[in-house]
């Protein structure tokens, strides 16, 4: 099967960074979907259908963590799982993403191979490592 993917991030280089990473991890993707703050990313899901949403936290607008709240008041999309990809690491803020309804988080900086076991580990997925082809310049970060 494959997922419809959200990625929520101020940072147009950072979505670039995760649709890459995304697609040349081997998780199994239809559709990636981008927006730049939680606002437009509410925008996003009422006209497409996302089966799993990434979302930095620190973000103009609507931060990642309002989002989330907002997200997960819909009945719609109550189980849609939302994974934080933040500098944010304190445990006081991952309590509150968890308790929020985030399904897990990755901290900034992270690695490919972080991504694709959060992707895996979220949708069910086994987790086969794939080859990640290291000579594209584009997943220097």
């Amino acid at each position: 099967m494959a997922y419809n993917i959200l990625i929520v991030d101020d940072s147009l280089p950072m979505r670039g960074i995760l649709k890459r990473i995304i697609n040349v991890s081997g998780f199994m993707v239809g559709q990636i979907f981008e927006a730049a703050n939680g606002k437009a990313a509410l925008e996003v899901i009422d006209r497409e259908w996302c089966d799993l949403i990434l979302t930095d936290y620190n973000m103009p607008v609507m931060n990642g963590l309002d989002f989330l709240i907002e997200l997960k008041k819909n009945d719609l999309y109550r189980d849609v799982p939302v994974i934080m990809v933040t500098t944010e690491g304190s445990e006081r803020m991952v309590k509150k993403f968890m308790e929020n309804g985030a399904s897990d988080y990755v901290k900034k900086p992270f690695t490919p191979e972080a991504i694709r076991k959060k992707l895996n580990k979220v949708m069910g997925e086994t987790d086969d490592e794939p080859e990640f082809d290291d000579s594209d310049e584009d997943l220097d970060f």
